[in-house]
C-alpha cells in the first residue's frame, strides 16, 4: 500500500470516528409537554410519602423524602431516624429540579456522565444531576414532585419512584 493510499485511509477513519463521536453525544431534549396540573393535596401527598418511607425502611436505608406541590412549595418533609441533615436540602433540590423541568432528576444525572454537550446541564440554574428526583403525574398533569436523598443515587431514584408510583 503506497503512502497516498494510507493517507487517504487515515482520513475516512478520522472522519468516521468524528461522525460517531458526535452522534454518540446527543443534545438535550426539548422540555415535556407535561402540563402542570393543580398542586398535590395533603391526603395524596400522604399516600405518595408513606410508599416512599416503605420502601426506604424495607431497605433499611436512612432518607430524606421532600414532597412540593406543582408551585414548587413544601407540602412535606421527613427525615428518617439517623439520616445526615445534608440529605434534608438535597431532597428538596431533587423534588424542586423535578418539578420546575417536568422531568426526573436523572435525566440530568445521565447527561452529565455523557460528558460533552452534556455538561451544558450543569449550567441549568437548579437543575440537580442526582437521581433521586421524580414528578408526580396524575391525569397527565404535574401536581408535584418528590426528592429522595440518603443513600447511592439508585436507592435514593428507587425509593422516589415507589412514591411517585403510589400516586397513579
Amino acid at each position: 500500500m503506497n503512502t497516498h493510499n494510507k493517507t487517504a485511509l487515515a482520513s475516512i477513519f478520522i472522519i468516521v470516528l468524528a461522525m460517531v463521536s458526535a452522534s454518540a453525544q446527543q443534545a438535550p431534549s426539548a422540555p415535556p409537554a407535561t402540563p402542570y396540573g393543580p398542586p398535590i393535596t395533603l391526603a395524596a401527598a400522604k399516600i405518595v410519602m408513606a410508599a416512599a418511607e416503605a420502601e426506604a425502611v424495607k431497605n433499611n436505608w436512612n432518607m430524606a423524602i421532600a414532597i412540593l406541590d406543582s408551585t414548587g412549595h413544601m407540602v412535606m418533609l421527613h427525615k428518617l431516624d439517623n439520616t445526615q441533615y445534608g440529605s434534608i436540602l438535597v431532597a428538596e433540590d431533587k423534588a424542586r429540579s423535578a418539578v420546575d423541568y417536568r422531568r426526573p432528576t436523572k435525566v440530568f444525572e445521565d447527561l452529565v456522565a455523557q460528558g460533552g454537550l452534556g455538561t451544558r446541564t450543569l449550567a441549568l440554574r437548579g437543575a440537580s444531576p442526582l437521581e433521586g428526583g421524580i414528578p408526580i403525574i396524575v391525569d397527565g398533569k404535574v401536581v408535584g414532585a418528590i426528592g429522595v436523598s440518603g443513600a447511592t443515587a439508585v436507592q435514593d431514584g428507587q425509593v422516589a419512584k415507589a412514591g411517585a408510583d403510589a400516586a397513579k
